[in-house]
């Protein structure tokens, strides 16, 4: 176990060099405390700042507490901490690689091996999808193959990534090194998640049930529904379908029904802007009050960001429409969406703001 590994646990060779140590789980989360507490450190990062914290000095410490948080994010099985520790461990390593690789000196006074680019693509096994125009370590554009620029490119937020956007000749395009890096980050984030939750043998959970307490209230005290950036109309739950159709056809709605609708999509994802054009239809449209009324929910000029009414306001209201089986289970639509988005599959999820123009955002969105 050495510094590298520590830095990146979640590459092979670091996942070998635990099995080599020979390290059994539970005798580990049983007597390491300072391995567990930093595993706990991780996973609260990720709750918190999304971020997974200072490392250790002690890399053994350092690498084994991420199986640790593994373990624990699997015990507390929460799908929104799953994405969330996901994310920050990704965006952990996105700042350690490019920072190292950035830095091509080599000082005599530090020897330590040093993670190149051409072992990152590699790691991924996307040597025979991503070609440097030159020298790894000083190419400045890269040739990817249009299936792996999809994937990977896929929960990245933006028109530059948008495939229509980008010059594809002979099933490639090209990238530059800061787009590769942001690719590579995916990488990371689809490693990290891989095969979360685990199943966790009932020794290892027994002894971990106190931090899994701790962790699970950190998590209940935080509102981390906002983290939601995905607008697919087709899994909203019957409410906010209901809601938007009506402000789709113009139809005049209530203070209550409106406040609903506005604080969901702003919940999930949708700008201002993105807002205002919805209600442009309302014969009653004013840009300048919308735009205020908008910002207002959103938190832009005040000092509360709203969320949409719990499912029992919404039916005090007369706001809960179209029930459905899962709407029996499930205490705010926010909920709801969430349930239906972690069921989709891959292919459910297109984002109607990424979709091709022509139509395709307004047909969705009245469904």
């Amino acid at each position: 176990m050495d510094a590298l590994h520590a830095r990146y646990p979640y590459l092979q060779s670091s996942r070998e060099a635990v099995q080599a140590a020979g390290v059994d789980l539970a005798d580990l989360v049983e007597r390491d405390d300072r391995v567990v507490a930093r595993a706990v450190g991780r996973v609260t990062g990720a709750i918190e700042e999304t971020a997974v914290g200072d490392p250790d000095r002690d890399a053994r410490v350092e690498l084994l507490s991420y199986p640790v948080a593994r373990v624990l994010v699997s015990l507390v099985d929460e799908n929104v901490l799953t994405r969330r520790y996901a994310h920050a461990e990704a965006g952990t390593a996105y700042e350690r690689f490019v920072e190292e690789l950035a830095d091509t000196t080599e000082l005599k006074s530090v020897r330590r091996e040093r993670l190149t680019l051409e072992q990152l693509v590699a790691e991924f096994d996307l040597a025979e999808h991503v070609r440097p125009d030159g020298e790894w370590e000083t190419a400045t554009a890269f040739s990817v193959d249009v299936p792996t620029y999809l994937f990977y490119a896929a929960r990245l937020r933006g028109d530059e990534w948008r495939l229509v956007n980008r010059t594809v000749a002979d099933g490639r395009l090209t990238v530059d090194r800061e787009e590769l890096y942001r690719l590579l980050q995916q990488a990371v984030h689809e490693r990290v998640s891989e095969g979360l939750p685990l199943s966790v043998p009932p020794v290892i959970a027994d002894a971990l049930a106190g931090e899994v307490e701790t962790l699970a209230e950190t998590l209940a005290d935080l509102d981390l529904t906002r983290e939601i950036d995905t607008v697919v109309p087709e899994l909203f739950p019957p409410c906010m379908t209901y809601l938007l159709d009506q402000v789709r056809k113009g139809e005049h709605l209530e203070h209550h029904s409106r406040f609903a609708i506005t604080a969901f999509l702003a919940s999930i994802g949708l700008s201002t802007d993105e807002i205002v054009e919805l209600y442009r239809v309302n014969p009653g449209f004013g840009e300048e009050m919308t735009r205020y009324q908008t910002d207002h929910i959103r938190g832009e000029n005040s000092p509360t960001q709203y969320t949409p009414p719990s499912c029992a306001t919404m039916k005090s209201y007369g706001d809960c429409v179209n029930m459905d089986d899962l709407c029996d289970a499930i205490s705010h639509p926010l909920g709801y969406y969430e349930v239906k988005l972690d069921d989709a599959d891959e292919d459910e999820l297109e984002d109607w703001r990424e979709r091709e123009e022509g139509g395709a955002t307004e047909g969705s969105a009245s469904k």
